[in-house]
């Protein structure tokens, strides 16, 4: 008797072979072997020891250099402000250069610089120090721009998301290991971080050095380095995105303030909105980022997260006056819903980065970015003060209002940018 087969209805057949794949990778854990997992440890390595070092950084500067409280602030901010200027003109090297050359040098200067820390004794050397680990991060970010987008290939939204997810990890682990710091308070555990901090440039230039070399893409006709900051619609995209990425220091920066001046909530209750922001960032992040692809629906995304962080800042903002226990689980469902939003708008914004800016200018482009991001965290701890902590409920509802602005004009500068270039659905 002769056996037939059953074949599916497009006749074709199925594939049956066992998935071998680790089940870290299957799970969406771990991305399989290559270049984006390479470049995807690399900066978990890298964002570990930032971390670290960024929440001890002013107490090193009080307590071993021996420097007041306003020189530190002073230095700090000036650092802020050169390394905010480097972004452009370095991306634009990477495009012309090479990203994956350009990258290495920033890293090595970043640990070069960092380990001059070490020998800082005055406020002049701290700040150069300072300034110079900036400028080369804030310049590693835009030649790491192009690679995140050619590497990533067709599935960049889902890559960048990846990316997003591992970064909030390796903060969580850093801000740890700078808890043990701070609680040794002593000279010798504050250098050991440096040094450790210097050690995981080092470490992430390894990886870099295993991923292939990218050659510059072909410039259109009269490309130049200040091309990214002519394009009008991509600027407008970059000021209303930054006003939008403030949302990230609402749970990090306002939210203890709040929890501990305006409500009868436990004050270790701020650990446990924050717990509840990474882990809904890095187990939901990538799931969220699917679908989103194409100008118009990561426009949308954004519009969407724009309605849910005004939700989200209504629901915390009714703490005050309730009972502690209250006050917590109105918040913690505060900080969810506003997570959710965050979720949205990393999706969105990341794709929109890429997608509204040309193959050939990814690190220009990518600079700009960047300094629109480094503007928002400049000026949030100054507005949050004065709206979310200085007008009470009001001023929580009124921030509210500013991310839906922004989130309903994203779309509109969508469109604007489709008039002169291509962008999907």
């Amino acid at each position: 008797m002769s056996q037939t087969s059953t074949l599916p209805p497009d006749g074709r057949q199925e594939d049956t072979a066992p998935d071998r794949r680790s089940w870290p990778v299957r799970r969406g854990l771990l991305l399989e072997s290559g270049p984006q997992r390479r470049l995807a440890l690399g900066g978990f390595v890298n964002q570990l020891g930032t971390a670290a070092f960024l929440a001890t950084a002013p107490l090193y500067a009080l307590r071993v250099i021996g420097l007041p409280l306003g020189q530190v602030g002073l230095g700090l901010g000036v650092a802020g402000v050169v390394g905010l200027l480097a972004g452009p003109p370095v991306g634009h090297l990477a495009d012309r250069r090479g990203p994956r050359g350009v990258f290495l040098v920033t890293l090595l200067i970043q640990a070069a610089s960092m380990l001059s820390l070490l020998f800082a004794h005055s406020f002049t050397a701290f700040m150069v120090s300072m300034a110079v680990t900036d400028l080369a991060g804030a310049s590693g970010g835009a030649a790491r721009g192009p690679m995140i987008r050619r590497f990533g290939g067709d599935e960049v939204p889902k890559f960048r998301s990846y990316l997003r997810s591992t970064a909030f990890l390796a903060s969580t682990f850093g801000a740890l290991a700078a808890g043990v710091v701070i609680q040794l308070d002593s000279g010798s555990a504050y250098r050991a971080l440096i040094v450790a901090n210097a050690l995981t440039f080092v470490g992430c230039a390894v990886v870099v050095l295993r991923l292939p070399e990218l050659e510059p893409l072909p410039a259109a006709t009269g490309s130049n380095r200040w091309l990214a900051l002519k394009d009008k619609p991509y600027m407008a995209f970059v000021v209303l995105d930054g006003i939008l990425w403030i949302q990230g220091e609402v749970v990090t920066y306002a939210l203890p303030l709040w929890v501990v001046l305006h409500t009868q909530a436990p004050r270790w209750f701020t650990g446990v909105a924050l717990a509840v922001n990474t882990v809904m960032v890095v187990v939901l992040q990538i799931r969220t980022s699917r679908g989103i692809k194409g100008g118009q629906v990561a426009g949308r995304a954004t519009r969407r997260a724009g309605l849910a962080f005004l939700l989200g800042m209504a629901v915390i903002a009714t703490a005050p006056g309730l009972p502690g226990w209250a006050a917590a689980a109105v918040m913690t469902a505060g900080v969810a819903v506003h997570t959710v939003g965050s979720l949205w708008h990393a999706a969105g914004s990341l794709e929109l980065r890429f997608r509204l800016a040309p193959a050939h200018a990814q690190g220009q482009y990518s600079g700009v970015f960047g300094i629109g991001m480094g503007l928002c965290y400049t000026v949030a701890p100054g507005l949050l003060g004065l709206l979310c902590l200085g007008w009470g409920a009001p001023g929580w509802l009124a921030m509210g209002g500013v991310f839906v602005a922004a989130g309903l004009a994203v779309p509109l500068v969508v469109r604007w940018a489709g008039r002169s270039r291509e962008l999907s659905a």
